[in-house]
């Protein structure tokens, strides 16, 4: 005898697969875009800590912005003018943990906490400076690829401290008061290697407008107007 429930059984297990199966898929969808994106913001940063310029000029788009302590401008003259520090001989290493990815269609935001490690000498003493950053990348996929449309840093603060045991360092305070808390000593390094270092940027001493740059790069996600990255 045929169950007079076996057909409505069917048609419910017949929709639930079918929702399931649209589910995975787009999960999968997912999850391939944020892995494309992690690497896109991981072959970005290895470029530019192993001197691949051409690796690293290959994850930004033509019109992209970069915004940090050093440099205002394209993502290609970021690159150029990266190339040139290095030839300066000023370096330095990022040490990154997992970025987290967010993305919405071919638009992606990633934020990845960072260390940027600079050994240096100060008055002939060899120093370690370390400022801890959160880089924010936006980016977007055109063409079927994933490029980086800006780049912005929040700064939280650094130290610099003798990269020896016995070593002594001193700094007057009337040097770093010159700069904000957040990235007082990397701008204090760079302003000795001649670099001008902007004071308008992105830091935790200024949670208002911190805020209102996550919630500009959310919207900027979403597809919604927003302030530029980094304004």
């Amino acid at each position: 005898m045929t169950n007079p429930g076996t057909p409505f059984t069917s048609i419910e297990n017949s929709d639930s697969t079918a929702i399931a199966d649209t589910t995975a898929a787009a999960d999968v969808a997912d999850l391939t875009a944020i892995a494309h994106v992690t690497r896109t913001v991981l072959l970005e940063r290895q470029g530019r800590d192993r001197g691949w310029w051409d690796q690293m000029r290959a994850c930004y788009w033509p019109d992209s912005t970069v915004t940090l302590s050093w440099y205002r401008g394209d993502g290609p003259g970021f690159v150029d003018a990266s190339e040139a520090m290095s030839g300066r001989g000023d370096s330095s290493v990022h040490r990154l943990s997992p970025p987290v990815v967010h993305v919405a269609g071919g638009r992606a935001f990633a934020e990845t906490p960072a260390r940027i490690e600079v050994r240096t000498r100060v008055d002939g003493v060899l120093a370690d400076l370390v400022s801890h950053t959160r880089i924010v990348h936006r980016l977007e996929r055109r063409a079927g690829r994933w490029g980086i449309v800006a780049l912005d840093c929040v700064y939280e603060r650094d130290t610099l401290t003798p990269a020896h045991p016995g070593g002594r360092l001193v700094v007057p305070p009337e040097e770093l008061a010159a700069h904000r808390a957040p990235y007082a000593v990397l701008a204090w390094h760079l302003a000795r290697r001649g670099y001008d270092v902007a004071g308008d940027l992105l830091g935790d001493d200024r949670p208002e407008r911190t805020a209102a740059f996550y919630a500009d790069t959310l919207c900027w996600l979403r597809g919604r107007p927003g302030r530029p990255a980094g304004s």
